[in-house]
């Protein structure tokens, strides 16, 4: 393998990889609104549910760029044959993320309401509140999210290539969310177990990994046609840099500036959220320190007086510096699988996420 990728080869990537991603924008956005047009013609609530879903839609939109990265880098050269595949990836992450709020019970995302908080605000504005009102919003939750995974496999089922390749697509993303069912309910298990006896790195490579990373990337290996041997060290990649982007994304759920990863860092303490960085922190304090976080860790009413000395402990234990010295280690493993055993362009493209998204830390 070359061990670089000019900056020549690097440009005309990333101009292709954008030129997909207008594509792929142009597919979502003619997708949604025709669903929308036809459950107009359903029933006023089915079409107000499909408006949430597509309000909920988009971001950063890293799952398709990553589709499109891996079938650019790889060769292959129709948008229109792999825009609808890397659509297809962002309604999987809109499906598990709305799913994912409804287990938290968080209805904000993002800065705004979420599916289930629209929902319950309509329900205020109509005067249904409490118990009967929960019912509403979990429902919407929970159909909303399945409206956004259907149609996942539905963007697929229309894709213009060679029905195999569809096959295998759907193959590949039914074997994943397989894998992140499995994550989400050993992260929510895990909340009846002690914090220094869970496996977060497990759960973060089932959960995270898979649909994240893993999945978007072979998919473009798939539609490219690159060969088996290619999408065992995609899985590789992506399983490392999963891990990686997981614990970063902890340590910014209790480190981070809330203004500027639009997250608060406050919740995964309320939460008792079973990361990484608070096992070591149980594993490496004293017995007052982990009396301090049996008090604090798991508190509703954590304040940001209670924060500040869980974090301070999560410094001192030497718990927040082993966990991130973990991410860099994923984060080279990632950059070494890139560099080492795949392709150019794509090794130099995924050398780049890898630089951006380990950065990312605070």
């Amino acid at each position: 393998m070359n061990e670089q990728v000019s900056t020549a080869e690097s440009r005309t990537s990333a101009r292709e990889v954008d030129a997909g991603m207008a594509a792929t924008t142009a597919v979502l956005d003619r997708y949604l609104a025709g669903r929308r047009d036809r459950a107009a013609h359903v029933a006023q609530p089915y079409a107000q549910l499909w408006a949430d879903v597509s309000d909920q839609v988009g971001g950063k939109l890293m799952r398709p760029r990553l589709t499109l990265t891996a079938y650019l880098g790889l060769g292959g050269t129709d948008l229109d044959a792999v825009a609808p595949v890397a659509a297809a990836q962002e309604l999987v992450h809109t499906a598990m993320l709305t799913h994912d709020d409804l287990l938290d019970h968080d209805e904000v995302r993002r800065g705004r309401p979420n599916i289930a908080g629209a929902h319950r605000a309509r329900l205020a504005a109509a005067g249904v509140v409490g118990p009967v009102a929960d019912d509403q919003v979990l429902a919407a939750g929970l159909l909303g999210g399945d409206l956004a995974l259907v149609s996942a496999f539905d963007l697929v089922a229309q894709a213009p290539v060679d029905p195999a390749l569809r096959v295998a697509v759907v193959a590949l993303m039914a074997r994943t969310l397989g894998a992140t069912v499995a994550g989400e309910l050993l992260d929510v298990g895990a909340e009846l177990r002690d914090p220094s006896d869970v496996d977060p790195l497990r759960i973060a490579e089932l959960k995270t990994s898979a649909y994240s990373f893993t999945a978007p990337l072979v998919a473009g290996a798939l539609l490219a046609r690159a060969p088996a041997e290619t999408h065992s060290r995609l899985e590789r990649f992506g399983d490392a840099l999963g891990v990686a982007f997981q614990l970063v994304d902890d340590d910014l759920g209790v480190f981070g500036d809330p203004a500027r990863t639009g997250k608060s860092a406050l919740s995964d303490l309320r939460e008792g959220k079973r990361t990484e960085l608070l096992r070591l922190t149980y594993l490496l304090a004293d017995d007052d320190g982990r009396a301090l976080l049996d008090r604090r860790v798991g508190d509703p009413g954590l304040d940001e007086d209670g924060a500040a000395q869980v974090r301070a402990l999560m410094t001192v234990c030497g718990a927040r510096d082993r966990a991130l010295a973990l991410a860099g280690g994923a984060a080279r493993a990632a950059r070494e699988c890139a560099e080492q055993t795949l392709p150019d362009p794509l090794a130099g493209s995924l050398v780049a996420l890898v630089d951006e998204l380990d950065g990312r830390g605070s």
